[in-house]
Formats: C-alpha cells, sequence, structure tokens
C-alpha cells in the first residue's frame, strides 16, 4: 500500500511538471469575464468578456449570453471596441447596448446591430426610466475656467493652469473645471429631447471620480425621480472629506432632495425594491474614514423611517442586490481571507432585525465577488480564487450550492498546473491569531528547498482574500519556482472590524510586525530556503516593503517596492485625497496626533540601515503616490552603492493598465528575482 501512495505521488508530480506553468504571456491571453445582466424572462444571462491585445496595446470587448440552466454561449456582439448592456425590454426581447458612446439595438437580442442614436459627444452611464419614456446619462460640462485659454482668450498658445484651493488634481488627472453632471432627456426610438442638467452649475462629480458609474444614479420604479450620489464640496472642503450624499432629484418640479443628510460619510450604491416600497443603500458613519464599516441602510419610502441592518453585525459589505420579491437582501462581504454571500430575509417590523438575521450562503476556499442578479431560486454570481480567474456561476441559494456557467478559460486551465494554496495561522507578537494564505509552486516537493517572498497588500484596508490580479497574481509568482506567502495582517476586512481598524495610526506598528511574524513562522519549514527570502509589495505595500527594507535584520536577501510611500512628509504635501491622508496617519506633519507616523514609521527615517538590493516601480501618472517617492528611494539606494533598478512607467498611475507596459512590468518583476535570488540555484 506505502509503495502505491509513493507511486501516485510520484505520478501526480510528473503529471503537474508535464502540465503548462502559468506564464505573463499566457496570463495576458485570458478571457476577462464580467455579468451584465439578467433576461427579464429569467432564462438568461448576458455577459461580456473583454480580451487583452498585447500586439495591438489595448482590449476588446464583447457580449454573449449563456442560458441560466446551463448550456452554449451565443456571442451576441463582434464590433471593435467595448459594449456594455443599457436595457432589455419585456415584451420584444430587443437589447439596447452602448458602443462607443452612443445606443445600438439586437433586435430579439440577434441579428444584425442597428445604431439608434447619433449624440454629439456622446453618452456614458445610460439608464432608461422604467417606463422607456425617458433616458439618463451622465456628460462633463465645464463649470470653472482654470486654463490660461479659458481665463486670457487672448493668449491662445499658453499652457497654464492657475489655482485658487485644492483638490487641484486627483488620481491621474489634473483639474480642468469640468465637472460630471447627470442629465435627463425624452426618448422615443432613438430621438433624444432637449437634456436637463440636474446639476446645472454646481462644481461637483455625479458619478463620483475617479471610479463612480452606473450604480451612482439610478431611477425611481415609478420613473418620476433621479436618484445619484455626490460629494457635494468643492476645493479643500472635497479633499478632505468622505461626505458623499444621495440626493433624489424629481424630473417634473425640478426639486433636489438629499435623502442621507446628517450622516457624515460616505453613502452609496441607492438600490430601490422592486415594488418601489423599500430604498436600499450603503453607509459609512465617519467623515473622512474611507474604510469605515459599510452598513446596509433600508428606507421605508412611506414612512420615511430609516433602518440600518448591520449595526450590530461585526463585518464591511462589499455590495448588495434586492430579491426579485422585495422580501430579501443579498450582500457579499469580506470574511477570513474569501469573499462570501450572506442572506437577510427582512422580517415586516425591520426595528426588530438583528444580526442573528444574517445567514451565509456559500462558504468555500473562494471569492464570490459581485452579484448579477436573482433567476427563478438562483443568483448569478462571480466567482474565483487563487488559481482560477473570475466565472459566472448559478448559484442555489438554499443549499450554497455554485454550478459553473460560463467556461470562457476551462482550455487554458485544463492544460495548467495548478498551485497548493493553503491558510495558514500564525501567532503574531502580541499573541492574536494572524491568518494567511500561502502558495505553493505547482510541482511542490517538500523535499526540496524554495525562495520564498512575502506578498505585503495594499489598500491598507483592502481585504486579502482569494483574489486574482493580472499583476500580482500569486499563481503566476508561484508557477515561477516561488512559494508567497500572503498574510491578512492588521487593516484587513474579515476579521472583525477592530482588527480593520488597528492599521490607522500604525501604519510601521503591528502591521508590519504581523509580516514578520508571519515570514518568521513559514520559514521555519525545512522547505523554505532561509537565505532566499524576498519581500514583494504595492502602495501600502509598496510603504511594507521601504520600512521592511530598514529594519528587516537580515531577513529578505531581495525588495520589490511598487509605488510605495518612501517620505511620509513630502507625500502627505503631495496627495491628493487628504482626507485618507489626515486619517491614516492622524493628521498633518505639524500637528498629527500620531507623531510617530513620521518619524518611526516614516522609512525614510531608515534610510542608514538600507543595505538590501531593491527594484523600484513608480507611475508617472500616480497623484495618490507621487513620482517623487519612486525617486527619493531609488536615488538612495544608489547612493549608498546597493544593488538597484528603477522601473519608470511614464503614462501609468496607481495601477499598470496598458497590455505592454504590465508585460514589461512582469518580464522586470521576474527577471529581478532572477538576479537577486537565483531560484535554479539549489
Amino acid at each position: 500500500m506505502k509503495k502505491i501512495m509513493i507511486l501516485a505521488g510520484v505520478f501526480a508530480v510528473t503529471m503537474a511538471q508535464a502540465q503548462q506553468r502559468m506564464t505573463p504571456e499566457l496570463l495576458w491571453k485570458l478571457g476577462r469575464v464580467s455579468a451584465e445582466t439578467i433576461t427579464p424572462d429569467g432564462k438568461s444571462v448576458i455577459y461580456g468578456v473583454s480580451y487583452p491585445n498585447v500586439e495591438e496595446n489595448n482590449s476588446e470587448r464583447n457580449l454573449y449570453a449563456i442560458p441560466v440552466a446551463g448550456g452554449q454561449a451565443t456571442q451576441l456582439t463582434s464590433s471593435k471596441g467595448s459594449e456594455s448592456v443599457v436595457h432589455i425590454d419585456k415584451a420584444t426581447g430587443n437589447v439596447v447596448y452602448l458602443h462607443k458612446g452612443q445606443l445600438w439595438q439586437l433586435a430579439g437580442g440577434k441579428g444584425a446591430p442597428k445604431q439608434l442614436t447619433n449624440v454629439e459627444g456622446g453618452l456614458s452611464n445610460v439608464r432608461f426610466s422604467p417606463d422607456g419614456k425617458h433616458l439618463l446619462f451622465s456628460r462633463e460640462v465645464e463649470v470653472k475656467k482654470m486654463h490660461s485659454t479659458d481665463i486670457y482668450p487672448e493668449l491662445k498658445k499658453s499652457n497654464a493652469y492657475v489655482y485658487d484651493d485644492l483638490n487641484y488634481r486627483h488620481w491621474d488627472t489634473w483639474e480642468e473645471g469640468k465637472f460630471q453632471h447627470i442629465f435627463f432627456a425624452s426618448y422615443n426610438n432613438g430621438q433624444l429631447g432637449t437634456p436637463v442638467d440636474l446639476m446645472k452649475g454646481e462644481p461637483f462629480d455625479a458619478p463620483q471620480k475617479p471610479f463612480g458609474g452606473k450604480e451612482d444614479v439610478i431611477w425611481s420604479p415609478d420613473s418620476k425621480a433621479i436618484l445619484y450620489v455626490s460629494k457635494k464640496k468643492f476645493g479643500k472642503d472635497y479633499a478632505v472629506s468622505t461626505n458623499t450624499d444621495i440626493y433624489r432629484y424629481d424630473i417634473t418640479s425640478g426639486k433636489t432632495t438629499n435623502l442621507t443628510e446628517g450622516n457624515m460619510g460616505y453613502d452609496t450604491h441607492p438600490t430601490y425594491s422592486a415594488d418601489g416600497s423599500k430604498l436600499a443603500w450603503l453607509a459609512m458613519d465617519e467623515d473622512g474614514n474611507e474604510a469605515d464599516q459599510n452598513e446596509l441602510i433600508v428606507l421605508d419610502t412611506k414612512s420615511g423611517k430609516k433602518h440600518n441592518l448591520t449595526k450590530d453585525w461585526d463585518e464591511t459589505i462589499n455590495g448588495f442586490e434586492w430579491n426579485n420579491d422585495g422580501s430579501k437582501i443579498w450582500f457579499v462581504a469580506p470574511t477570513k481571507g474569501t469573499i462570501q454571500v450572506y442572506e437577510i430575509a427582512l422580517p415586516k417590523n425591520l426595528e426588530k432585525f438583528t444580526a442573528k438575521g444574517i445567514r451565509q450562503v456559500t462558504k468555500g476556499q473562494f471569492d464570490v465577488n459581485g452579484i448579477a442578479g436573482q433567476a427563478g431560486n438562483n443568483l448569478i454570481v462571480s466567482r474565483n480564487d487563487m488559481n482560477r480567474a473570475p466565472e459566472l456561476y448559478r448559484l442555489d441559494t438554499k443549499s450554497g450550492q455554485l454550478t459553473q456557467l460560463t467556461k470562457v478559460n476551462d482550455e487554458v486551465y485544463d492544460k495548467l498546473a495548478k498551485s497548493k494554496v493553503e491558510p495558514r495561522t500564525t501567532k503574531a507578537s502580541d499573541g492574536k491569531d494572524l491568518f494567511s494564505w500561502v502558495v505553493y509552486p505547482p510541482d511542490f516537493d517538500p523535499n526540496k528547498k524554495y525562495p520564498t517572498l512575502l506578498y505585503c497588500q495594499g489598500g491598507p484596508q483592502s481585504a486579502l482574500t482569494q483574489f486574482y490580479s493580472y499583476r500580482w497574481n500569486l499563481q503566476l509568482i508561484a508557477a515561477q519556482g516561488y512559494i508567497v506567502v500572503a498574510p491578512n495582517r492588521r487593516g484587513m476586512p474579515g476579521h472583525g472590524e477592530e482588527w480593520n481598524r488597528q492599521i490607522s495610526g500604525d501604519w510601521g506598528g503591528q502591521p508590519i510586525r504581523d509580516y514578520l511574524s508571519a515570514i518568521d513562522d513559514v520559514a521555519k519549514e525545512s522547505y523554505v530556503d532561509k537565505d532566499r527570502l524576498g519581500a514583494i509589495g504595492a502602495s501600502y505595500g509598496g510603504y511594507s516593503v521601504f520600512m521592511l527594507a530598514g529594519l528587516h535584520e537580515g531577513r529578505f536577501k531581495t525588495f520589490i517596492a511598487h509605488d510605495g510611500l518612501f517620505d511620509m512628509r513630502s507625500w502627505y504635501g503631495t496627495t491628493e485625497e487628504m482626507f485618507f491622508a489626515n486619517n491614516e496617519l492622524k493628521g498633518p506633519y505639524w500637528e498629527t496626533k500620531s507623531p510617530q507616523s513620521y518619524k518611526e514609521y516614516n522609512p525614510i527615517e531608515l534610510a542608514n540601515k538600507w543595505d538590501t538590493p531593491i527594484l523600484i516601480v513608480q507611475g508617472g501618472q500616480d497623484f495618490r503616490v507621487g513620482i517623487e517617492q519612486g525617486l527619493q528611494a531609488f536615488q538612495l539606494a544608489q547612493l549608498k552603492g546597493i544593488k538597484s533598478r528603477l522601473l519608470y512607467l511614464p503614462d501609468e498611475n496607481h495601477w499598470v493598465l496598458q497590455p505592454q507596459n504590465a508585460m514589461v512590468w512582469q518580464r522586470e518583476f521576474f527577471k529581478w528575482l532572477d538576479e537577486t535570488l537565483d531560484k535554479k540555484a539549489n
């Protein structure tokens, strides 16, 4: 029997070696699946698949339909560019979608597309009113003059900006005095009436910048009002606040009402129940805290009473959906290194609801990262794990069973050697349990020794779950022969609100000790080569790498930091979302309540201890973590004679979005590890 088991193990390793391994080139051939909507009859799901084109340095996204019951997918669109569904007519099945800023139609959901609109400047974030008589859309309008040619029309060849206030730049864009506004217009078979600006003359954005979309603006079920999310603040007030509100605009009277006045944090994702009797949204209490607990609020539209359904629930919500008859709400939330689906069955008296009424629907080593909607007794959800990119699944909400619907990348994964991913619990330096994911090479052999990388997550309050990234892809890293340790250190959702809050004002304290506890624990294993350890990360993860470079005491042989914060004083003086800086560092450097944020928790203060090879990556259009951060770190390493390299991406922001730049990023990433860890040495 023992001999058979040994042979089986040898066979498994041989099969893993014979299978293909994930490479950067293969990763950028995967189709990226995202749900659009469920057809009104509940029989089909429409979804999009985006394929990156590395050669052309762009991507192509088309629409597909697949039966909810399972079966063959049908391609609906094939035009060059990207399409997104706007509306499906219940009576005819006609599918109206947005392509290159115009509305197009597929009669009965098939056949040749017909262009419906030809609106100058195009449309975005389009929604049809439930009665089909109007549509809303967003468009940029100039509200303030900030460019020199607007201020001094006679100086037509000038190129200057004049600012009297913050927020003069945001994410990757300089402020030009233009703001995204919501419009509505009558609609009849492709013909639009005169658009009405809901926010005429207001220097505010809706949807929110930089990432807001259709989720920020909806119609009321009776088609008489539009609800939209906006942070109605300007300049410094905008930069230091997270106080968005949900506004109701009456299309007949033109009157605007603030539905969430008095709540000082984020109010987002307004969504009506089907009959319009209830309105739900997500809310954070604290102004300035973007990582505050996201709670689920339900408004009874008849009585006007608001109910916080998750006030005594110790986690945060990512997103939610009503069921078709308004009796339940399903939501997704991080929990213990994963993202799962939960259910709330609404009682008649919402005041009596407690967290005991929240039921976890799914369980497993995977993420359910989105809910497309309800189809009969099932939900259609997006699911992924560290070995597989997102695909759509049918979820039985009673049993929690998931059945795969789309199989866009199955052909690739069927030939691919997978990584073993294991949960691991370590005792942190303060005695608390620290959860980590450990990802092993596909042909892992415990009798060998492997170079091992500590993965430092950004955020700093982003959940580290069973995510699948197209840059920080742990499957890809492990496939090159590395063990990856990914700790859920202090600050990450999914382990209770207290754990989530413990990072603010303590960036260089317990969270860094958590990282060291995790890597020290794994390094005790015989298969970990302690002479070939590295630390890698971006954003707060890049900051973590810079901190570790000054206090690791010889643990690591190499570092990689992407868009990391190196000097907290200069970072505070150049970043744009000041609410984030104020909350996380507990105020500006001249009056902080947490002085260690700018002293012992400041990587630049540890410069004299740097002595280890480091690759530094910096985006030229990153205004969240400005270019001076990466340049200062690189200059330090160079002047100290440390082996170092700067990968500068002038056209990229806090991320790397262009396919060829991403390919360069990954090739330089692994080249650096080869040079400094020599993974083939053993």
